[in-house]
């Protein structure tokens, strides 16, 4: 996993935070606009693109930090890449645990973030590769982190 994280990504790259408490993880209800991408309205764990030279973990502690402004991300496990929503896009996933509580820090792209449990995941999920990994492996393994 550490070498994963060492690793420099480029544009390509989206790495993504499974955040989980006890069997519940976080997602973000995310709007986007068609100067983003296009109009749409999905949930979202905390992540994102990889700036010039910057490193996938590097990446993932900095969109964790915009999105949820946490400061104490534990990386637990890398869950493995997948699609992203967008081609060429790819998405490293990482199971992370926070200590601190998840705040809306970009108000203007998430109207909220909110723990779902396996009985209430929500159907718009932006990326169904990552959506079957959160259903198949973690709802698997209760209680991951409490």
């Amino acid at each position: 996993m550490r070498e994963i994280l060492k690793t420099v990504g480029d544009s390509t790259k989206c790495p993504v935070a499974l955040i989980m408490s006890g069997d519940k993880i976080l997602l973000g209800h995310r709007h986007y606009t068609p100067d983003k991408w296009k109009t749409i309205s999905v949930w979202t764990c905390p992540g994102g693109r990889c700036d010039e030279g910057e490193t996938i973990e590097t990446a993932l502690r900095r969109e964790v930090t915009e999105e949820i402004g946490v400061q104490t991300l534990e990386v637990m496990e890398y869950l493995g890449e997948y699609p992203g929503a967008q081609m060429p896009d790819r998405v490293p996933v990482f199971l992370c645990h926070i200590s601190e509580e998840p705040q809306n820090t970009e108000p203007h792209k998430f109207s909220e973030w909110k723990w779902f449990s396996k009985e209430d995941f929500p159907d718009t999920f932006i990326n169904k590769d990552v959506a079957k990994v959160i259903k198949k492996v973690l709802f698997n393994r209760p209680n991951i982190i409490t």
